[in-house]
């Protein structure tokens, strides 16, 4: 039996996020493409000879951080000291998120100082992540996750026999 990454998408469940109007969903979607640019930009950019290489190597770590705060899912999965893992759940409302995203887009805003290169791709990213949180927070709404990932207690999740058999 093939496992295929559709089996963890639910597509219904990507029309009502899309539907809500609720900003931190799209702020969870922004953060999620903040996690392929981060790693991305971040090894594209290592190869530089000068302090470049520095916001390189945060830029990839800040990619790293943001699969566990933006894909809870992954929490569980992976065997995690405690201390990261009430880290990441600080971040579980708007307002925290915001300051989260908008601290790592000002540090890598820093870089440009040193050189302006692709690093500025992710840092604008992570600002626009940061405006959808606030937006959220402003408008009141609920902090919510995507519908469109399917947790572990859907019932199409695979069990472990199924994990088992494709590794």
């Amino acid at each position: 039996m093939a496992l295929k990454i559709t089996s963890f998408i639910n597509y219904q469940g990507l029309k009502e996020d899309f539907r809500s109007k609720n900003f931190s969903v799209y702020g969870q979607w922004n953060g999620i493409l903040c996690v392929i640019l981060c790693i991305a930009l971040g090894i594209a950019n290592i190869f530089h000879f000068n302090v470049v290489v520095v916001f390189s190597i945060i830029c990839i770590v800040q990619g790293l951080l943001l699969i566990f705060v933006e894909i809870p899912f992954l929490l569980r999965i992976c065997p995690l000291s405690d201390n990261f893992n009430t880290f990441v759940k600080r971040f579980n409302q708007n307002w925290p998120r915001a300051g989260f995203y908008l601290i790592m887009s000002a540090i890598q805003f820093v870089s440009c100082v040193a050189q302006v290169t692709s690093l500025l791709v992710p840092a604008i990213f992570l600002l626009f992540s940061s405006i959808f949180y606030a937006l959220a927070a402003f408008k009141h709404q609920q902090f919510q996750n995507s519908n469109a990932i399917i947790g572990t207690t859907s019932d199409n999740f695979p069990t472990d026999a199924v994990v088992r058999e494709i590794l």
